[in-house]
């Protein structure tokens, strides 16, 4: 998560100047997001409490993975940055998931 979000203010800063207070911001406040939002659900006790943590932690990186596709459409950033980024997604996305079925799997119903 520290690679993606460390990839992602390298890769903003290619985008064009005047969507710095748009896609720019959204996608580095979506990428930090993963992580702390991961951070704080595991700092939790209660596994309901740790499971909202991660569901919305995997939302903002499906929502940075729709910006990075919409900078490669708009040709803000190349296919390798592009790549780059998606790479470290699926990574992530696949950590996550995981995280998320084992912490439902823990929840009394």
């Amino acid at each position: 998560m520290h690679e993606y979000t460390m990839n992602t203010y390298e890769v903003v800063n290619k985008f064009p100047k005047e969507e710095i207070y748009s896609s720019r911001s959204q996608l580095t406040r979506a990428t930090l997001s993963i992580i702390l939002n991961y951070i704080e659900g595991y700092s939790r006790r209660r596994k309901k409490v740790q499971l909202n943590f991660y569901e919305i932690s995997y939302g903002s990186l499906n929502e940075s993975r729709y910006i990075y596709y919409l900078a490669l459409c708009k040709k803000w950033i190349t296919k390798k940055d592009y790549d780059q980024g998606n790479l470290l997604a699926d990574e992530i996305g696949k950590m996550l998931w995981s995280e998320i079925i084992s912490t439902e799997k823990n929840i009394d119903n």
